[in-house]
């Protein structure tokens, strides 16, 4: 399935502002099961300087710059990915749950980063009760993960209205309403809250499936196992990912892949519109 995704954010400003520096994270990542075979980022203004790079987590990025004035700032990314089906690995062959807490520092470096607090995620004894019921003793470690997601998606409301980035992880916990970035972070909290390897993945969904958060970015959550490697959990849909996310970045939160974040002199207050279409691509 080939996918043509239009991102659109476009910020309104009610004063000049004189300059502003800026990074995106709109470059679908290559790995396994997609493939980026086209892409472009237009900027309105035309960037004074613009560099394209990795971030820490290998993730690509485009931070640019202008210094011209301006009270309208549009960024839109257009790519072509190919993504390859997959299918869902046989849960129950997972380790248990226990010993991946003892293999993630001794055997994966990168996984270890990923156990400890983030600026959005915080860690306590709140979400380990949380996610208690899925982590029975013994348990594999990819059924425990995905009975949490299931648990999220049916304990938990989509709410547009009800959070905004800022949302403490504890109040979501306490209000069961939220969005993907929030069903995110909490399943990683409790994931980490039980000293368990979990990182924030920012993508997109095909929007020609019946599922939550076509219209806009999407977030989900990736489990590391020792013998399967990463795997993915979508608690907004409770669905693992395959053929229909296509993965943009991952990091700790959403603070370290934010699709657009930056810094501006001047400007006042500010609008934000963002728009976004995952379709097929047609056929040539």
């Amino acid at each position: 399935m080939k996918l043509q995704i239009s991102h659109t954010t476009r910020y309104l400003y009610s004063d000049v502002v004189s300059t502003c520096h800026s990074e995106a994270h709109l470059m679908p990542r290559p790995c396994p099961g997609q493939t980026v075979l086209d892409y472009a980022l237009d900027i309105d203004p035309a960037p004074d300087f613009s560099t394209r790079g990795t971030d820490y987590f290998g993730n690509p990025v485009t931070m640019f710059s202008i210094s011209q004035q301006h009270r309208e700032l549009t960024i839109q990314s257009r790519c072509l990915v190919d993504l390859a089906p997959s299918s869902t690995p046989q849960l129950q062959i997972s380790p248990p749950w226990e010993e991946v807490c003892a293999r993630a520092f001794k055997d994966d470096f990168e996984a270890s980063q990923f156990v400890f607090e983030s600026p959005l995620v915080k860690v306590g004894p709140s979400f380990a009760a949380y996610a208690a019921p899925s982590f029975l003793p013994g348990r594999p470690i990819l059924d425990a993960a995905n009975d949490l997601s299931r648990r999220i998606y049916e304990d938990f409301k989509y709410d547009k209205r009800a959070t905004t980035i800022s949302t403490p992880i504890d109040e979501v916990l306490e209000t069961r309403h939220g969005v993907c970035q929030d069903f995110a972070h909490l399943m990683i909290a409790c994931l980490r809250s039980l000293e368990l390897p979990a990182r924030y993945i920012s993508g997109y969904l095909r929007n020609d499936v019946h599922l939550t958060g076509a219209e806009a970015s999407h977030a989900w959550v990736s489990v590391w196992c020792p013998v399967l490697g990463w795997q993915g959990f979508d608690p907004t849909n409770n669905t693992m990912p395959g053929g229909r996310h296509v993965t943009l970045a991952w990091g700790r939160d959403y603070y370290d892949v934010t699709p657009v974040k930056g810094v501006a002199l001047g400007g006042g207050e500010h609008v934000i519109s963002v728009s976004v279409d995952a379709s097929p691509a047609a056929e040539m």
